[in-house]
């Protein structure tokens, strides 16, 4: 829903990102995919959106504000082409497929700081982020410092650009 706060907040999300420089990758379809995508594309962004028909056959493709459609194979391949095309990650508000992507990129982070290469910054927006962050850590054993959990998206964007050049 468009007039729903996770919904604005993807808007101005994809948009901060487009005027920062910034091509924008999400998984493609409605909601918060589709907000990012909007937000990006009236910003004048390359949007990218990487599907998974295989698993979605009742969803029709891409929201409209999509550039160009990457199909994917399955969920999980669909979650390694957007990390593999992102320079950086953000998580918004979202369930079990957000929490999965977030999961994922800090495995990915995790494995290639062990191997010396530089990892990908992750920023998770939100109070449940961070509760599921401070959880996973602790429960876990692993870096908290490889996401970094931030009340807002203006933040999140924020961080990127301080990480990542463009």
């Amino acid at each position: 829903m468009p007039e729903a706060p996770g919904y604005v907040a993807g808007v101005e999300c994809g948009r901060l990102l487009a005027r920062a420089g910034y091509a924008v990758a999400t998984g493609g379809y409605g909601g918060l995919m589709e907000a990012v995508s909007r937000g990006a594309a009236g910003a004048g962004a390359p949007v990218y959106g990487i599907t998974a028909p295989e698993a979605f056959p009742d969803r029709p493709g891409a929201n409209a504000f999509v550039d160009r459609e990457i199909p994917a194979p399955s969920i999980t391949e669909r979650i390694h082409r957007i990390l593999s095309l992102s320079s950086g990650s953000i998580a918004l508000d979202g369930s079990i497929g957000t929490l999965t992507e977030l999961v994922v990129a800090w495995n990915v982070a995790y494995v290639d700081r062990l191997s010396e290469r530089t990892a990908k910054p992750i920023v998770a927006v939100g109070g449940l982020w961070a509760e599921v962050v401070s959880f996973l850590t602790e429960r876990t054993a692993t870096d908290d410092e490889l996401v970094v959990c931030v009340p807002t998206v203006g933040e999140a964007v924020e961080i990127i650009r301080s990480k990542v050049p463009t």
